[in-house]
């Protein structure tokens, strides 16, 4: 009974516990100050260079919404420790997919329900072989990028030529603001409220966290698998229906960079790859318009320059390692949380 008493903490036990907790809290809120400084020196370099700021900001929108879209819908994979090398392959294929069938129907629902049914599908398949043969999901996801890469060849190859061609007017009368806020802010609501509010989130993190527990506790580890990639595969979908409508001529090294874009805003944003418990939602949403806004602001900074490209790759590592850092520091050494 005298040790179930809660005896206050000695004093320099306090400090260090206070010490602690200060750092989970700067490590916390990291990548939303970097998003935040980064935006300041934008508008103060954009002012300076008497820049059109309303272009500039379309810009930043283009280059974000889609790694945004894909990221958000990856994080419920990532957040059980797993890992997909094979979303920028799925994007490109997915996005040929809808851009046929455009070409097929001229129907723009049409297209959108065929960019995320391919995508969804292909990503199913990836969960279904690691349930079936047992595999690590990162082994499937790598058979998959393959196999993909082939079929993008394969359907350019049914047109007769190197690329896929939608009209043009027909993409450029879709490919505004406000179609990708709605797809966006539509998506993101919806992983916000199945990953924050319902059971799926937390079981997913207790997954990334520590899955023997998991399994022992009864949940369902398959269905989970195959619920995150069924989700990761709409925000797929969706990022290749804006791909079409902001590419509308698609070859086979259209969407080549995302997946890797998708890898670097998530970490970007705070999202630890290993998952679990500090799986935040927003990491996605953060770490892509990071990237953007810092793209942006060194095309403006060093526009004049001819080694400006060279030096806008050292600058974005630099920064992107010192977020890392202090977006880890809170945390670093401990065994539990993962």
């Amino acid at each position: 009974m005298h040790d179930l008493i809660q005896r206050p903490l000695p004093g320099a036990q306090k400090r260090r516990a206070e010490r602690a907790s200060g750092r989970e809290t700067l490590a916390a809120l990291a990548p939303l100050g970097g998003l935040i400084a980064l935006s300041i020196a934008f508008v103060l370099i954009g002012s300076a260079r008497g820049i059109n700021m309303a272009y500039s900001v379309e810009t930043l929108v283009n280059q974000s919404v889609i790694i945004v879209i894909i990221a958000t819908g990856a994080i419920f994979i990532f957040a059980m420790g797993s890992f997909d090398i094979s979303l920028g392959a799925s994007t490109l294929v997915a996005a040929m997919v809808g851009g046929l069938t455009y070409n097929a129907t001229e129907s723009l629902w049409a297209m959108l329900l065929a960019c995320v049914a391919t995508a969804v599908t292909a990503s199913l398949i990836s969960a279904a072989l690691a349930a079936i043969f047992d595999l690590p999901v990162f082994v499937t996801t790598v058979a998959m990028l393959s196999v993909l890469g082939a079929v993008a060849v394969a359907l350019v190859q049914t047109t007769g030529g190197a690329q896929i061609r939608v009209d043009s007017a027909f993409a450029r009368s879709y490919d505004t603001l406000t179609v990708k806020f709605v797809v966006a802010a539509v998506f993101i609501v919806l992983c916000v409220f199945l990953f924050s509010v319902t059971r799926l989130g937390r079981v997913e993190k207790l997954i990334g966290g520590n899955p023997v527990t998991a399994r022992l506790t009864g949940i369902p580890m398959k269905k989970t698998a195959l619920a995150a990639f069924a989700i990761a595969g709409l925000g797929v979908g969706l990022g290749a229906f804006l791909t079409v409508l902001r590419t509308p001529t698609l070859t086979t090294s259209t969407a080549g960079d995302i997946g890797m874009n998708v890898l670097v805003a998530m970490v970007f944003g705070g999202m630890p790859i290993s998952g679990g418990p500090r799986t935040r939602i927003y990491a996605a949403l953060v770490g892509g318009l990071s990237m953007a806004v810092l793209n942006q602001t060194m095309t403006t900074l060093l526009a004049s320059t001819s080694a400006g490209n060279g030096i806008a790759q050292v600058v974005r590592a630099v920064f992107f390692l010192a977020v890392v850092w202090v977006a880890t520091s809170g945390h670093r050494g401990r065994l539990l949380p993962r």
